[in-house]
């Protein structure tokens, strides 16, 4: 279980930093990372990340898939933690 909290952490820390960094080139109109890396980023344990990015930098927060399905995975998230966390105590 540590384990996989250490994983969703470095996940929500890379899917921040990418949040960042997509803002910055998006300003400065240089090469941009795809909407379905940052929306995978958010679904393999990166929604924390994710969600506290976008609304930090201001980064897609008006396209509707993001403002649905970055909150969906944090909630998916959270259920699979709290099913998990049942099943070995």
């Amino acid at each position: 279980m540590k384990y996989l909290f250490i994983c969703i952490g470095v996940m929500s820390v890379i899917a921040f930093i990418v949040y960042g960094i997509d803002k910055l080139k998006a300003k400065k109109n240089l090469w941009r990372v795809p909407e379905k890396v940052l929306i995978l980023l958010a679904f393999i344990g990166g929604a924390l990340g994710a969600l506290i990015g976008m609304y930090t930098f201001h980064h897609k927060t008006k396209k509707l898939k993001f403002t649905v399905l970055v909150p969906l995975a944090l909630i998916i998230h959270i259920a699979l933690l709290i099913l998990i966390a049942t099943q070995f105590n």
